[in-house]
């Protein structure tokens, strides 16, 4: 994503206090003893000496499960369906989920995933070791290419800040880019600035649909983006304070990139979105063209959803390039409420009608695939 300012700079902030298979399900419906006590670093998610189920690995920072990171876990997972339970801690590594580790869930054993975080702080404008840098992509905290996946109870992070590279326009930094098909995340965490949460697919013609409820993002520019059919439900999204800049924008929380044959985009429903910034002085979405396809069709409806007074209520939307103004992309709000959603300027804020809003809806967007959270 391009940079919105390439000398952008703020204060040191701490990202880290901002603001399921069958198998997993069925054993959490008659757990072991030691699950049921309550005990330990993986609570009533048993432990290694009583595991919910063989498939199930146990990750501890300090050497009280399996394995010690969340990619040494991933990488003894083999076969479908294992599911990883992640005791409280901060992990700090990128992660990477091959698309061969399919039907794979993660769980946060506190049940809050305040507890469980896993940051790093690579940016696009990052020199990799092997020399170059690691782009928006590569600069992915965690990054998820196998379908079935499921989270839930976790942070993921990158607490990279502009400081970190004065003067360098590379200031994308991405905490979780998720690519598969029927990806899920439930009571989930998403904390960065520039690019946080990246919804993608594997191939441009490929339609890969994700699902994210009770979640929480925050970041300031384009923070929400990509080409995946994804519906957020009752989600926050929060802007954040942009030191750096003298004036609005500071940015915009989506950034779609739907490609034209994908009948649907970003769907955010029953979500809020707040702030800390000054009224104004963000905007809800810019359309991105990329250059890898030129013919996109940015597609994003927000309905039924609680707009604070950050969001610029006169003119939401922007252009991200002059050649594809957002008047010509899919864009669409209905019945939002909140000063951010005040129709000051109808013209300016596209409202589907009441027959269109029936098609606007999770089961559309997700056609036959029912998430369920990993467990209750």
């Amino acid at each position: 994503m391009p940079s919105h300012h390439p000398r952008a700079a703020f204060g040191r902030r701490s990202l880290l206090t901002a603001g399921a298979g069958a198998a997993f399900a069925l054993a959490l419906a008659a757990p072991p003893a030691a699950a049921l006590a309550g005990a330990g670093p993986f609570g009533r998610f048993g432990s290694p000496a009583a595991r919910l189920t063989e498939r199930t690995l146990y990750v501890h920072p300090g050497g009280l499960g399996d394995h010690t990171t969340v990619q040494a876990a991933v990488n003894a997972a083999d076969g479908p369906g294992r599911t990883l339970v992640l005791a409280p801690g901060t992990y700090r590594e990128t992660v990477a989920v091959s698309p061969a580790r399919t039907a794979m869930t993660w769980v946060g054993a506190s049940e809050n995933p305040r507890d469980v975080v896993i940051v790093y702080d690579n940016a696009a404008g990052t020199a990799r070791p092997d020399g170059g840098t690691y782009g928006t992509t590569g600069s992915a905290t965690t990054t998820v290419q196998a379908d079935g996946f499921t989270a839930q109870w976790i942070t993921f992070a990158n607490d990279f800040l502009r400081t970190d590279l004065p003067g360098n326009p590379g200031t994308q930094a991405v905490a979780l880019k998720v690519q598969g098909d029927r990806s899920a995340f439930f009571h989930c965490r998403f904390l960065g600035h520039q690019d946080t949460l990246y919804t993608d697919s594997m191939e441009l013609a490929t339609v890969a649909r994700q699902y994210f409820a009770h979640c929480y993002v925050e970041g300031d520019v384009d923070f929400v983006f990509g080409r995946a059919r994804a519906v957020f439900e009752h989600c926050h999204f929060r802007t954040l304070l942009r030191p750096d800049l003298a004036g609005a924008p500071y940015g915009f929380v989506f950034a779609p990139s739907t490609a034209r044959a994908n009948q649907y985009g970003l769907l955010a429903v029953r979500c809020r979105v707040t702030g800390e910034a000054p009224d104004g002085f963000y905007k809800l979405a810019r359309p991105w063209v990329p250059g890898s396809d030129p013919s996109a069709w940015p597609s994003l409806v927000v309905r039924d959803s609680v707009l604070g007074p950050g969001i610029d209520a006169t003119a939401p939307y922007a252009n991200m390039r002059d050649a594809h103004p957002w008047q010509a992309q899919r864009f669409a709000e209905y019945r939002n409420t909140g000063p951010g959603a005040s129709i000051d300027v109808p013209q300016n804020r596209p409202q589907l009608t009441v027959s269109q809003a029936e098609s606007a809806t999770r089961d559309r967007y997700l056609a036959d695939w029912r998430p369920v959270p990993a467990c209750s």
